[in-house]
């Protein structure tokens, strides 16, 4: 395939576009046997081997723009008049026959294994056996060089794929919306992630999913509602999950086909050189490029994580298929922010415990296992390499932690890890109902007095709990002040804590409106969403910057939320 130019021209023209082709997945990987060689491939079946389906994404009848990324755009070299740009605007609302020059008639879905907390599972296939698990309406249609940088395009909503298990492929235009938000958001907010580049709705096609009823306080979505369906096209390096290496991994060891152990071996490969080019020096001994990969992703994945806490994310669902091989955030279904601060926050109401806010560092430890599980065969002839990949996996917990310390350092303006005083905070903001995000921000202009953070509690505070937060605040300062110039401090905390977060009672009405075709909301919240570290104005953060109202605690569809999407 054609490899696009490296140099920053502007790309105005969906021809220019077609340009920037260059398909690495679909030329290094096996494709399965069995698919059909047009990417005709709708229909629930076994996919027993191979990396990827050709398949081609279903159109939205009358796609409709509502946003695009102009970060992302402006990254990329697009010209911003591409989004509504007709063979654009239908190539990322599914209809992939505008296709031309080196640009293939179809895009590809991927398989991948399911586990859950470090457990393996194969009860959610309908076939028992794993070979029906994987891009269920998640097609791509896309792969390329933009500006020296390798990215794929994948359409999240673009029909059925052999992996829907008689689903319709489709996603509605409310968890479009706050997809497209959301990793636009977490980018800003420098969490790696996916990245969104543009989200087209269909007012011509609706499709019904279970919802909460106005003001319910129902856990689980008590009625059927009829959405647009939308298409939003996510952007990554790769879409490779620790879930893809698992499926190959367990195909080995199950002895499911003979050439599993080289699609395994093959699968790794691409990972290293599409998502650790740069880090992993492709003339060392493959089993060596094995442990530095797996090196690596404990590093960027601890790190992941520990800027999840930073930032107030929970994920709800970080199974082993929603953990990128790159070390990112992926899969915005049953996210959330938190606001009041609980260490047990879960906004999905399927996720348990396991999946809360504070619990992310352990749900991270068992995809790290599964990992390093699904490397083992590639290092059987390896003892000597494989038991350094063990003791990778037995460091985890001390690498996690002190991802975690070095977190809470820079959100407290600490130049040494004080483990108590980060204790005692997290208490006082339980015991005083504290907005998770205002209060350290409020926190990043080092008060002398407790009053400037009472505007972040849910409850008016009694006078013990003014004074354990004077005691705090006292000890706190006299740690900063011993090492530090107070105003330099002040302003790296300001780029440790956001001054805004993700309301979910806030983000409803965009998606509400945008039904009815009004985009307004949307397009409030993107430039709200741009710049998380400056200080609104006055007008946007009378809405923005406010504690939860009474009323959206425990709402249905506000609070929690199923992942009907």
């Amino acid at each position: 395939m054609p490899v696009s130019s490296s140099a920053s021209s502007s790309t105005d023209t969906f021809a220019e576009f077609a340009e920037h082709v260059d398909y690495s997945l679909l030329s290094q990987l096996k494709p399965d046997p069995e698919a059909r060689v047009n990417g005709h491939d709708h229909q629930a079946r076994q996919v027993k081997s191979g990396h990827y389906v050709p398949v081609t994404p279903t159109p939205l009848p009358a796609p409709e723009y509502v946003a695009h990324s102009e970060a992302l755009f402006d990254e990329l070299g697009l010209n911003h008049g591409l989004a509504v740009d007709d063979s654009f605007r239908r190539l990322f609302s599914g209809d992939i026959s505008v296709n031309r020059g080196a640009m293939l008639p179809y895009g590809w879905a991927t398989g991948y294994a399911l586990s859950i907390y470090g457990t393996e599972y194969d009860q959610q296939c309908p076939f028992g056996n794993g070979n029906g698990y994987g891009d269920g309406r998640a097609v791509s249609v896309f792969e390329g060089l933009f500006e020296g940088r390798r990215w794929e395009m994948q359409l999240k909503g673009g029909g059925p794929t052999p992996y829907c298990r008689g689903a319709d492929g489709r996603a509605v235009l409310r968890s479009s919306v706050r997809e497209f938000l959301a990793q636009e958001f977490m980018h800003a907010l420098g969490v790696p992630t996916s990245r969104s580049l543009t989200l087209y709705v269909s007012h011509a096609e609706s499709v019904r999913r279970p919802w909460y009823s106005d003001q319910s306080r129902s856990m689980d979505p008590d009625v059927l509602v009829e959405n647009p369906a939308a298409i939003t096209t996510r952007v990554a390096p790769s879409f490779l999950r620790v879930g893809q290496l698992e499926l190959f991994a367990r195909r080995f060891r199950r002895n499911s086909h003979p050439k599993a152990f080289n699609e395994l071996q093959m699968i790794v490969q691409h990972l290293i050189e599409r998502n650790y080019q740069a880090e992993i020096e492709t003339s060392l001994p493959f089993s060596e490029q094995v442990v530095k990969l797996a090196k690596l992703f404990r590093g960027r994945l601890t790190a992941l994580v520990a800027d999840w806490i930073r930032v107030g994310y929970c994920q709800g669902n970080f199974n082993s298929d929603n953990c990128a091989a790159g070390g990112f955030t992926l899969d915005y279904g049953p996210f959330g922010f938190c606001e009041l601060f609980d260490p047990r926050f879960q906004p999905w109401t399927g996720g348990g415990m396991h999946f809360a806010f504070f619990n992310q560092p352990v749900a991270a430890s068992k995809n790290y296992q599964m990992f390093v599980s699904a490397l083992k065969p590639l290092l059987h002839d390896h003892p000597e390499v494989m038991t350094r990949l063990e003791s990778l996996e037995e460091g985890f917990k001390a690498a996690m932690q002190e991802a975690l310390d070095s977190m809470w350092q820079r959100k407290l303006g600490l130049s040494d890890h004080c483990p108590e005083l980060v204790e005692d905070l997290l208490q006082l903001c339980v015991d005083s109902a504290a907005d998770y995000t205002m209060v350290f921000r409020e926190l990043s202009a080092i008060p002398e007095h407790v009053a400037p953070l009472k505007r972040s509690f849910y409850r008016p505070s009694d006078q013990q709990i003014d004074q354990r937060w004077m005691n705090w605040l006292q000890q706190w300062r006299g740690q900063l002040e011993r090492n530090s110039d107070l105003s330099e401090t002040s302003r790296s905390m300001q780029l440790a804590n956001p001054a805004i977060t993700w309301r979910e009672w806030l983000i409803a009405p965009a998606y509400e409106q945008a039904a009815h075709g009004d985009y307004s909301l949307v397009h409030e919240l993107q430039r709200v969403f741009a710049k998380p570290y400056e200080s609104l104005p006055v007008e946007l953060a009378a809405r923005y910057d406010q504690l939860k109202p009474e009323e959206f605690f425990n709402a249905g569809g506000i609070s929690h939320y199923s992942c009907s999407s």
